[in-house]
């Protein structure tokens, strides 16, 4: 047995990961904290999974938020958004990666959340995380819903994957390169996905976060496992015929991503006040931890 930084106990065949990523979705941020459609009380929900952020791991790698940051792109819902994000990204020591989605502005994102100047250029970003290389890119299209990447993006992204980080890269975008079988996504799909997979395949990108969908989804593209997050201001109710699926105030979640050298698992956190159990703890993991393999064995996996 070893134990990690973070307190992880090594009881399997894996060490314990050496990036811990938190991703989160579609929060949908309005101007004076306005509830969205006047029924998703978009700030309470996205308060609630910060909450649950703070606990799931003491100090991830990067907090990276796919997209739709406000539904309209108001100066105001980028600050609202940014002082209740940044104070717990500082608690955990952790990044923040902002993706724009297709209810973003450039303008006011840039200038609201990355103090630049308030343009109309992609809002692309690479992050060194400890050899992690994290690239944001903008599938956003102004004036427009779908999803799309310029030859511009494309040469750029082809330029910097041209060299290999020392623990792969992973790419953060808005709409997901998937299909859904909810119709009504496909209308909004990211065009140019030929010419993305020719820029991927081959190099080192192990993995694509997405959002876009409010539900999680999961597949793969030109090769690359793709997981798409659910969103945390309201989400889709799957549970029914594709033609009929809505939104609910229900279900909302996000994912904690654990990379290692050989895989990478994205867990799907709900955001819940369920009662749970208390039988598992530190302390009985304490316990597992004094006893060897075989006695782990005997005292957990045999039947009764």
């Amino acid at each position: 047995m070893s134990a990690h930084s973070d307190s992880e106990f090594v009881f399997g065949r894996h060490e314990p990961a050496s990036h811990v990523i938190i991703h989160v979705s579609d929060p949908h941020f309005l101007a004076g904290g306005a509830s969205l459609g006047g029924r998703y009380d978009v700030e309470s929900n996205f308060a609630r999974t910060l909450d649950a952020i703070r606990i799931v791991h003491p100090h991830p790698s990067a907090i990276v938020i796919t997209g739709d940051l406000t539904d309209l792109g108001e100066p105001d819902a980028y600050r609202r958004l940014r002082a209740a994000v940044e104070p717990v990204a500082r608690e955990l020591g952790a990044p923040v990666v902002w993706v724009a989605g297709n209810h973003d502005e450039r303008p006011a994102l840039r200038e609201g959340l990355l103090d630049q100047e308030p343009t109309q250029e992609p809002i692309t970003g690479v992050w060194d995380l400890n050899g992690l290389r994290l690239i944001a890119l903008d599938t956003s299209v102004p004036g427009w819903h779908h999803g799309d990447l310029d030859d511009g993006q494309l040469a750029w992204l082809a330029d910097v994957l041209s060299e290999p980080a020392p623990h792969g890269t992973l790419l953060a975008m808005h709409h997901p390169p998937l299909p859904s079988h909810v119709p009504l996504f496909d209308i909004l799909e990211l065009r140019h996905q030929d010419e993305l997979a020719e820029v991927i395949r081959g190099s080192d990108v192990r993995g694509i976060l997405a959002g876009h969908l409010h539900y999680s989804a999961h597949g793969t593209f030109a090769g690359v496992p793709v997981s798409v997050s659910s969103a945390t201001c309201y989400t889709m109710n799957v549970a029914g015929p594709a033609a009929d699926v809505n939104g609910m105030d229900a279900a909302q979640a996000f994912q904690i991503v654990h990379v290692r050298p050989d895989t990478i698992t994205h867990t799907v956190v709900p955001v819940t006040d369920a009662p749970t159990g208390d039988h598992f703890s530190p302390a009985w993991l304490e316990r597992m931890a004094r006893l060897s393999p075989e006695e782990r064995l005997q005292a957990f996996s045999r039947k009764r």
